[in-house]
């Protein structure tokens, strides 16, 4: 009789799992909370029995489909305007599903190591960019949805987080810094809710981010790529697990399952686990911006990234050599990609800290780029960078684009516009001569867009440089608008 009994349980079980398989479900992906991207065809999937129909409605339009052999569909919602009130998303199968409060925004990925992942507590740290009113009040117009530490060496099917969040009653707390003041600068401009894809790992290296396909599609790093694959595959059949070094072991857990969500573009911080690589670093990027584009099937989607802040005791040896130079260098250089910009941040840096806490001005120069670029405010973006240089006469001119109201001597206030300091000293620019030997220069601005440049040690300059320090403390070249100059070596 107990054996009967125990075949009945069995069976009941079997029943109720077999129910629970064929019920429809939703990646995490799609929770309460969720934000659709607006004024574009959104993608919503899920999985379901073989054969079924599904049929998906929200805000007044509905889309049909039937789950493949697989298990998977998919459909297409038609392109919504923005609004905030959230609304019922409904998905019918054999069963129901009713996700509440799902609103139409800006959709942004939010990616890389530490400094993107830091939250807007700084992990307990002294707030020095975040208010009480913003980590306490309703910001309910900002939702994320923040992926867990997971690896892998094929993609993932499914988003491994907990879904949409609320940035309200202290929620945000745990919500990414620089996304956070990048959503709410959007906001502000644009009235809109803004969703941020949170997906980060302190410490991460970029080769954690690019599949295995990227390296290939990028012959300077191919042979590389090609190692670190042929590594990955043999650590993993010896214990059978993906580690946290390994290449696309971040990209295939954490980012992959979102493939296919409609966005608008990525921000990415990242660069100081690469911090030695110089131009190496370039391609590594290219490939990963070319993959990621490829994942969600959107073209070539906007991609702004930040330049490595400022760290460690400051020098004042003009040829100090630093990996970080090459690497902000190789960042520059990454512009040459289609649809991309880079938020230089030289000067909020911190010496003994390399997860600077001012990630406020950080997710407003990302903001400045989206705004200008994507939507179609006037507002300056693109700090100056070096466009040329004229030897004459024992001196240097150096020429800037990107000036926006002209090159000025300023000082960053956290939170506040540009101090201009009318009769200040430029720092940090440096002359060589053939020996290739840097001497600093005194500088000063001649022009809209042009500094000249004099030194006595070098006679007959061949070469100039500009903050090209780990941390180039004192730099202050900026365009009117407040931007930081980028730094360069000539």
């Amino acid at each position: 009789m107990r054996k009967l009994s125990c075949l009945f349980v069995f069976l009941a079980v079997v029943g109720l799992t077999a129910s629970a398989l064929a019920d429809v479900r939703l990646p995490k992906a799609f929770t309460d909370n969720a934000v659709l991207q607006r004024d574009v065809p959104v993608n919503v999937w899920g999985w379901a029995d073989a054969g079924e129909e599904v049929t998906v409605s929200f805000n007044g339009s509905t889309a049909n489909a039937i789950a493949c052999e697989g298990g998977k569909w998919s459909v297409k919602l038609p392109a919504m305007a923005a609004f905030c009130d959230g609304k019922e998303l409904v998905v019918k199968g054999k069963n129901e599903i009713r996700l509440q409060n799902v609103v139409v925004g800006e959709v942004w990925i939010c990616s890389g190591q530490s400094n993107m992942e830091m939250p807007l507590n700084s992990w307990g740290q002294p707030r020095l960019a975040c208010s009480d009113e913003e980590i306490q009040g309703d910001y309910s117009f900002i939702r994320f949805n923040r992926a867990r530490h997971e690896l892998g060496n094929k993609p993932a099917e499914d988003v491994p987080s907990d879904g949409w969040k609320l940035c309200k009653d202290g929620v945000q707390a745990s919500c990414t810094a620089c996304g956070f003041h990048f959503a709410n600068r959007i906001y502000k401009e644009l009235g809109v809710p803004v969703g941020l894809i949170d997906v980060n790992w302190g410490g991460s290296n970029i080769h954690s981010w690019i599949p295995d396909e990227g390296w290939a599609n990028v012959a300077q790093i191919a042979d590389f790529g090609k190692t670190l694959i042929v590594q990955r595959e043999a650590d993993v059949a010896k214990d059978g697990k993906t580690q946290y070094r390994h290449a696309g072991s971040m990209y295939y857990a954490m980012l992959a399952p979102w493939r296919g969500y409609t966005l608008r573009g990525a921000l990415w911080y990242q660069g100081c686990s690469n911090g030695g690589e110089g131009e190496t670093y370039y391609f590594k990027q290219k490939a990963m911006i070319q993959e990621w584009r490829k994942l969600w099937g959107q073209g070539d989607f906007p991609f702004y990234w930040v330049q490595l802040a400022s760290f460690t005791a400051p020098s004042d040896n003009p040829n100090e050599r630093t990996g970080w130079g090459t690497l902000r260098d190789a960042q520059t250089q990454c512009l040459e990609v289609a649809n991309t910009g880079q938020a230089v941040t030289i000067d909020i840096g911190e010496e003994k800290d390399i997860h600077p806490r001012n990630k406020f001005d950080v997710g407003n120069r990302l903001a400045r780029w989206a705004l200008a670029k994507v939507y179609g405010k006037n507002v300056a973006c693109a700090s100056p960078i070096f466009k040329s240089v004229e030897y004459k006469d024992g001196k240097s001119r150096v020429t800037f684009d990107n000036v926006g109201g002209g090159l000025v001597c300023g000082r960053n206030v956290e939170r506040q516009p540009l101090v201009v300091e009318k009769d200040g000293v430029l720092n940090r620019f440096a002359v060589a001569g053939d020996d290739g030997k840097f001497f600093w220069a005194d500088a000063k601005i001649v022009g809209k867009d042009t500094v000249e440049l004099s030194c006595k040690d070098v006679p007959a300059p061949k070469a100039v440089r500009y903050a090209w320090q780990q941390n180039p403390v004192g730099c202050n070249l900026y365009s009117a608008e407040g931007l930081p100059a980028t730094p360069f070596s000539k």
